[in-house]
């Protein structure tokens, strides 16, 4: 089977999920298709993003004098996360034992892996909410993108070294994650409204341990290996020019989407948080995705993407203040965010499988029933 290097570090996943997914794989039948455990995975978080939309759309509930989101649903988030976070680890063992890793099965698992990182981001925050005890809408927004430039790091660093260095930070946040929505569930959300130690509250140790985590760990790690490969000259992109190019997309898009949400003249982050949140967070993944593709075929990264043109439109015409009706002019963006990303996700894996001729023994098979 066709490998990549992933080099996993940290304790708790050696010593106690790799001998559990290890556990659980064998229970999967061999003809169960790795990309549909990961496909699984991902609709699980999905699946509580929508929940939650439902139950919390603008994320108030969680407020005081508001009416909470019922205990079943907090129930069933704790274990829909953990059953992605476990298929997560499973999918990749699926493919060894079935002999099936392809270079399509890493792009599947990754590419959805950074789109997930909003559905699992919104998904948390309505634990807190946005109210007196909770995290403003702009602070999320922030928290949000360092979650998500700590997730193009370690690709980044693969990019640069060709070894993907698995974030320490990520095992820990979905069990102890999995674990608060069980909590919550049997504790309600006023729990957290009390502080952890002097004034301190939940809530800042949450946003403490998501910026502390990404900056103490995975960002001094990937320059750390990105050096070090450096210094013994095993960098696959000679010029620093040729390293960076990666994060152009990822800035831009920053700074696009920044400039929107602090410029807005309806103040649209506080209107619609959750869809802005969604838009950004697809138009990232496809902006990893694209990074990923690069990184798996050796090829030189696009330095730009295409979506970055129509939104640089959509921004103008916001902050020019030419449309009188910005919320649904987010919705339709954000949807045309969502269709093309799906549609890019649909012909890359038809490209792929078409290359790697993953459908050729179906093909065989049915030529075989058709005689």
């Amino acid at each position: 089977g066709w490998l990549f290097s992933a080099v996993d570090s940290n304790p708790l996943s050696i010593y106690v999920m790799h001998p559990f997914w290890n556990f659980v794989v064998k229970f999967l039948p061999t003809w169960l298709a790795p990309n549909l455990i990961t496909l699984t995975g991902f609709m699980f978080l999905v699946l509580n993003f929508l929940m939650l939309a439902f139950y919390d759309f603008d994320f108030t509930a969680s407020a005081a004098g508001h009416e909470h989101v019922p205990s079943w649903v907090w129930v069933a988030a704790g274990i829909f996360n953990f059953l992605a976070y476990t298929l997560d680890g499973v999918d990749g063992k699926q493919a060894r034992r079935t002999n099936s890793s392809t270079p399509l099965g890493e792009l599947f698992d990754h590419g959805l892996d950074s789109w997930a990182c909003i559905f699992f981001v919104a998904t948390v925050y309505s634990i807190f909410g946005r109210g007196e005890s909770g995290v403003g809408v702009a602070t999320l927004y922030y928290i949000l993108w360092v979650v998500l430039f700590s997730f193009i790091l370690s690709h980044w660093e693969k990019y640069n070294t060709g070894i993907l260095f698995l974030p320490w930070g990520y095992d820990i946040s979905q069990v102890t994650i999995s674990l608060v929505y069980l909590v919550t569930a049997v504790v309600g959300v006023e729990t957290w409204y009390q502080p952890v130690l002097f004034h301190f509250l939940y809530r800042d140790l949450f946003t403490f341990m998501i910026i502390a985590c990404s900056f103490t760990v995975t960002l001094p790690m990937s320059l750390y290996n990105v050096m070090k490969a450096y210094r013994s000259n095993s960098l696959k992109h000679s010029s620093f020019y040729e390293a960076f190019l990666p994060f152009l997309s990822p800035v831009l898009l920053f700074l696009l989407s920044t400039t929107w949400v602090v410029c807005s003249p309806s103040n649209i982050l506080e209107l619609q948080p959750r869809i802005f949140y969604l838009m950004v967070g697809t138009a990232f993944a496809n902006v990893t995705c694209k990074l990923i593709v690069c990184q798996m075929s050796n090829t030189r990264c696009q330095p730009l993407n295409w979506l970055l043109l129509p939104m640089l439109v959509v921004v103008l015409l916001v902050v020019s203040g030419t449309v009188v009706n910005e919320t649904l002019l987010l919705y339709v963006w954000t949807a045309a965010v969502i269709l093309a990303h799906i549609h890019y996700g649909i012909s890359v894996v038809q490209q792929l499988s078409g290359h790697f001729n993953i459908f050729e023994e179906e093909r065989i098979d049915l030529k075989g029933a058709e005689v």
